[in-house]
């Protein structure tokens, strides 16, 4: 049996006026800083027995080759690439294939997914793919395959790579998030919130598999169980890679033993989501694990350890006035957080979030499109109109990805000495890939 795997790309720079992702500028950034590959694909494949073949590509529907003929094809997407999932699943339907959808949007929505494929998996797919191809050769096949319970770590299988070009490919050592923020899709996805912790020796099993010697943990964060991840560390510490994560403030600044253990383990760079400056809108969220006053303290103390910090911050939020991007501007500045990311408050199907939004009536569109957290506000704003949202997010990333100041902060990588100051320079300029597509 033919098998294609598809990952949908956005769609919305796909098809910009701009067509950001085809300009010289893009490639070359991409090189430099290349995405790392999910681990979708690269897990299903492994569950997939050997006697079929596998085929696996990214993009939109005018760039996949419809006229090749495959006996089943497996979508997986999330909110602002899903009309693009559906324009793919719908054509290769047309012409005879099976299709089978699954990811965020679709465990979200499975009935709307299922109006464009044969069949949908909703959550997780490690008991539910195998059974999936079962069925299909025995012609038995159902409308929806839905994990009953959360998987066990232990079937969580060692990813088979299956992409042709040596790209990086990210590892998961835990899977889940217990802390239940109101806009996050992940953790308000059926057993989003129950976290697991997988075998440390499989986790390195993974690593030492790698087509390269850097990579990033796909977790939710690594801080969520510090001893299982110094256990982790103190094992990779043998091993000679380096590597990103995401991680919690509240660990991150009062643990130096994590710290120690991370940074001779090989992180380069830790992931923050700091969020929001206001302490009353971190507690509305359910972002438990944040406290405003350890902040600073918290990013001396990383940087006092020789790692640096992409900060992870989002506009948009019921407490937010117009004061806040100035504030938030202030703050990172002030904070000497080494990279950037500034979003768009987005209200995803299946999040506490969206419920709520939509009870009060103040999702503006559910043009899927739209959902991209960058380029268009989806909802009304409390303090603000959604121009105004739209166009204080995108001034504040300009300013901070200002040549002036892009520099400044990559040239400070250079006092956590030379593999630092590279990892500045590759993470800005990946941030810059927002900044010039929003600048065009």
């Amino acid at each position: 049996m033919d098998i294609l795997f598809v990952g949908a790309r956005n769609s919305y720079l796909e098809n910009n006026k701009n067509n950001i992702t085809q300009s010289f500028k893009y490639k070359f950034f991409y090189k430099i800083a290349p995405m790392q590959k999910p681990l979708t694909f690269p897990i299903l494949a492994s569950l997939t027995p050997e006697e079929h073949s596998i085929e696996v590509i990214e993009g939109e529907p005018g760039k996949i080759n419809f006229d090749k003929k495959y006996d089943l094809v497996a979508i997986t997407f999330v909110t602002p690439t899903a009309f693009a999932a559906y324009s793919i699943a719908d054509e290769f339907r047309r012409r005879g294939s099976f299709v089978v959808l699954g990811g965020y949007h679709a465990s979200a929505l499975p009935n709307e997914a299922k109006q464009h494929a044969d069949s949908v998996v909703i959550c997780e797919a490690e008991e539910a793919w195998p059974q999936l191809i079962k069925d299909f050769k025995n012609k038995t096949t159902k409308s929806f395959y839905e994990a009953r319970r959360p998987v066990d770590p232990k079937l969580i299988p060692h990813p088979l790579y299956i992409y042709k070009k040596k790209e990086p490919l990210g590892i998961q050592a835990t899977r889940g998030c217990p802390y239940g923020c109101e806009f996050c899709a992940i953790t308000n996805t059926k057993f989003g919130s129950k976290f697991r912790k997988r075998k440390v020796s499989d986790v390195i099993e993974d690593i030492k598999s790698l087509p390269s010697n850097y990579f990033s943990f796909h977790d939710n964060s690594l801080t969520i169980d510090p001893t299982y991840s110094k256990q982790l560390f103190k094992e990779m510490k043998k091993l000679n890679y380096r590597f990103s994560a995401f991680g919690n403030i509240n660990v991150l600044s009062k643990d130096d033993e994590f710290l120690k253990l991370a940074r001779e383990a090989g992180c380069d760079i830790w992931a923050i989501g700091f969020e929001s400056i206001s302490q009353e809108t971190l507690n509305n969220m359910g972002k438990r694990t944040n406290l405003v006053k350890d902040y600073i303290s918290g990013i001396k103390k990383v940087h006092d350890h020789g790692m640096l910090i992409l900060g992870l911050f989002v506009f948009g939020f019921d407490n937010d006035t117009l004061q806040v991007f100035d504030k938030t501007d202030e703050f990172v500045r002030t904070s000497e957080i080494d990279v950037l990311n500034a979003t768009i408050l987005t209200p995803y199907p299946g999040t506490a979030l969206f419920d709520r939004q939509e009870k009060e009536k103040r999702i503006l569109t559910k043009d899927w499109n739209k959902y991209n957290s960058i380029f268009d506000v989806v909802f009304q704003p409390k303090n603000m109109t959604p121009g105004e949202l739209l166009d204080n997010t995108q001034e504040i990333y300009s300013k901070w990805y200002g040549k002036s100041y892009m520099i400044k902060r990559m040239i400070r990588g250079l006092n956590f000495g030379p593999r630092a100051f590279v990892v500045s320079i590759s993470a800005n300029i990946s941030r810059t890939l927002y900044y010039y597509a929003m600048d065009q």
